[in-house]
């Protein structure tokens, strides 16, 4: 799940328009494999509700929002906020980038973004 945390970052960094602001960590090196090339293009958002999910669910989503490097979080917040196709689909389910707790990219590029209301 970590190696989909990073390659989530660096594809929302890779699709859509350029971001205006560096990361504030250096990014992990560019990986040349062609599985990391798909992984790279989003062809689908898919908008989760932390509370609609199961209770273990909800734990592995905690762990592991837990376990991203420091700033990753903050980054892909950034990203979305900076690609409208992505705010818009957070927006349609009533939520904003700041909302996201995490999210991750699999290799057929689903990007499924889990999002939590703030209270």
């Amino acid at each position: 799940m970590r190696k989909a945390m990073i390659a989530i970052g660096t594809a929302l960094l890779v699709s859509g328009s350029a971001m205006a602001q560096a990361p504030a960590t250096p990014a992990p090196p560019a990986r040349s494999a062609p599985s990391d090339e798909r992984a790279a293009t989003i062809k689908s958002v898919s908008v989760v509700d932390l509370d609609a999910l199961p209770a273990a669910t909800q734990e592995q989503v905690a762990q592991q929002s837990k376990a991203q490097p420091a700033g990753q979080l903050q980054q892909i917040q950034a990203t979305i906020e900076n690609e409208p196709k992505l705010k818009s689909a957070l927006a349609t389910k009533g939520f904003t980038s700041r909302d996201v707790v995490m999210a991750s990219l699999d290799d057929d590029g689903e990007l499924t973004i889990v999002a939590k209301r703030a209270t």
